[in-house]
C-alpha cells in the first residue's frame, strides 16, 4: 500500500514539475502572430492574434458584425500549446470563453484549432520568428 501511494505521489510531482518548469525565455520574448478563420451560425468569422510569455491577445470579428477581444493563457509544452481565454464582444454578444490548441508544424510555423463561444470553431495559422 505504501509503495502505491509513493508511486502516485511521484507521478503527480513529476507531472506538476513538467508543467511549472520555466521554458526558454529568449524564444518567448518575440511575439508569435497568427490568423484565424472559422464559422458560427453560417457566418464566417476572422481573427488575428499574438502570443508572448505564455499570454496572448486575439482580436476577432464574429457573426452579425460583432467585434471583440480575447485574452488567452497558454501552457507551453514541448510541441503543443493548449490555451484558455476570456473575452468581450459587441452587438450584445457579451462575454466569450475560448479554448484550443496550437501545434508546432515546423521550426517557424504553427497551426491550431480552437473554439470561441461567439466566433465558433476556427483554424489557425501562425509564424514563429
Amino acid at each position: 500500500m505504501k509503495i502505491a501511494v509513493f508511486i502516485k505521489t511521484l507521478i503527480t510531482s513529476l507531472s506538476l514539475l513538467a508543467l511549472l518548469v520555466p521554458s526558454q525565455a529568449s524564444a518567448q520574448l518575440i511575439p508569435q502572430p497568427w490568423v484565424s478563420v472559422g464559422g458560427k451560425d453560417g457566418d464566417t468569422t476572422y481573427a488575428v492574434g499574438a502570443k508572448a510569455l505564455d499570454l496572448g491577445v486575439e482580436v476577432g470579428s464574429g457573426p452579425k458584425g460583432s467585434t471583440g477581444v480575447d485574452v488567452l493563457k497558454f501552457i507551453s509544452l514541448p510541441v503543443i500549446s493548449p490555451y484558455v481565454g476570456i473575452g468581450y464582444y459587441s452587438e450584445d454578444k457579451g462575454v466569450a470563453v475560448s479554448g484550443g490548441v496550437q501545434v508546432g508544424a515546423t521550426d517557424n510555423i504553427f497551426v491550431g484549432a480552437g473554439y470561441n463561444s461567439v466566433r465558433g470553431f476556427n483554424g489557425q495559422f501562425g509564424i514563429k520568428f
